[in-house]
């Protein structure tokens, strides 16, 4: 019962995160608004949908470590396995306004949540700078993406009640889905940690993480498979920086007690949500694209740091060797992947310069 009940859950978020982004979508498509600018807002809100209700349910319970493991393995998720997964189906170009303000953003939450948990525990009070980044960041980000005189020169359709409602019901029955699969979820996930002896932390990094992140997946898939690839790259790092300002800040303030952090979260956690959004630089602003080939790079990455909980979670007596591995032949590899091309992206861009003056002249 416990196993038909997790996969429901499940299967609620997913449906419930649907019916919330179209209904959210379809009002905001009403007035105009740029696909880039849904992707970093409505479509990334309706898809952290999961992880909202997911946190506050394990907040509520005392289950702090599935409240941290569900938000870092998300934003890891996002990044390596969801790029990843959509790259796969055809290179995601980076529009300029992500690389100018957004990029920088989400790494600067990054590092932002990760000095905040240096003394153990997340409170009240980090919740609140958290929101306060948050609310300057979208008000930033929205008078400076959106044509405004676009809302007054288009000729906006005329609403019709039943379409109002049927909007309405659909966001409002979307987070009823919401609700009742974050509880089944997480209820699931206590007891499949229980039957196996593995962590909350590892079971919120992993089976949660990656269940509350289905939302995004679906979503940057087939918004890539529909060439709507802005959409899929916004979605992506809006979510991130909303899972961090937004879901930790408002699980941290509504928060009956303050959250402790595991030591392990600090030490490998924390470290690979912010190296994962690191990566991002070199590989958004290298002819403005992720590629199939960087694509297949996120998805190797996610798979060994999956691969490292196992090992972890099991007391593998292989974890030594596969560190060996990963220090002294994945990442150095990466490295110099990633530097060569960004020789060449500069080589070239140094080449079209000097074209364009010698054309010029």
């Amino acid at each position: 019962m416990v196993i038909v009940l997790f996969i429901a859950g499940i299967i609620l978020l997913v449906f419930g995160a649907d019916l919330l982004v179209r209904g959210a979508a379809s009002l905001a498509a009403s007035l105009g608004v740029s696909p880039l600018i849904i992707g970093l807002t409505i479509v990334a809100i309706g898809t952290s949908s999961p992880e909202i209700a997911v946190s506050l349910q394990a907040a509520f319970n005392a289950q702090g470590a599935i409240v941290l493991g569900n938000i870092i393995g998300s934003n890891i998720a996002n990044i390596m396995l969801i790029l990843g997964m959509a790259a796969m189906f055809g290179p995601l170009p980076v529009d300029r306004a992500i690389l100018r303000r957004d990029l920088p953003v989400m790494i600067g939450a990054s590092l932002l949540t990760f000095l905040l948990t240096l003394d153990r525990t997340l409170s009240r009070i980090d919740g609140i700078i958290m929101l306060l980044c948050l609310t300057a960041y979208l008000w930033v980000m929205w008078p400076r993406n959106e044509h405004h005189d676009a809302l007054h020169q288009s000729h906006l359709p005329q609403r019709r009640l039943r379409a109002l409602l049927l909007q309405l019901a659909m966001v409002v029955g979307g987070l009823a889905l919401l609700i009742v699969g974050a509880r089944w979820l997480v209820d699931g996930a206590v007891t499949f940690a229980t039957w196996f002896g593995v962590s909350e932390l590892i079971i919120g990094l992993t089976i949660v993480a990656v269940g509350t992140s289905l939302p995004e997946i679906a979503t940057s898939v087939i918004a890539g498979l529909r060439g709507e690839r802005d959409i899929a790259v916004g979605n992506v790092v809006g979510s991130n920086v909303l899972n961090l300002l937004l879901v930790l800040g408002t699980t941290m303030v509504l928060s009956p007690q303050p959250i402790a952090v595991p030591e392990v979260t600090i030490a490998l956690d924390l470290p690979v949500m912010v190296g994962a959004a690191l990566i991002c630089l070199p590989i958004f602003f290298t002819r403005r694209v992720v590629s199939q080939r960087e694509g297949s790079l996120l998805l190797v990455y996610y798979l060994s740091y999956t691969l490292y909980l196992v090992l972890s979670a099991t007391g593998s007596a292989e974890l030594p060797v596969y560190n060996t591995i990963v220090g002294l032949i994945l990442i150095p590899l990466t490295v110099v992947l990633l530097v060569v091309r960004a020789l060449r992206w500069l080589g070239k861009e140094r080449r079209q310069q000097r074209t364009s003056i010698a054309n010029r002249k």
